[in-house]
């Protein structure tokens, strides 16, 4: 597991065997989702309320190069 960055105790990470296309999971206790980055959006959703999805594609959108870079540079480096 790759932890990204926390935010409103949400942790926004990616697991060791993560395949393409480019996602994250968010995760906050036994709450569970995760979203593709480009275009942005809910693939999976344990447990998140309306609200709570809204606000973290807004957090996605706004870091979506940051989470790009650290799912490059990660799978890039850990799959040679």
């Amino acid at each position: 597991m790759k932890a990204i960055f926390n935010l409103f105790d949400f942790k926004f990470i990616f697991y060791a065997n993560d395949y393409d296309p480019i996602h994250i999971h968010v995760i906050k206790e036994d709450i569970h989702a995760k979203f593709s980055i480009s275009p942005v959006k809910l693939i999976e959703n344990n447990g998140l309320t309306q609200a709570e999805v809204r606000q973290i594609i807004e957090v996605i959108k706004h870091n979506e190069e940051l989470i790009m870079e650290h799912w490059n540079k990660y799978f890039n480096n850990n799959r040679k």
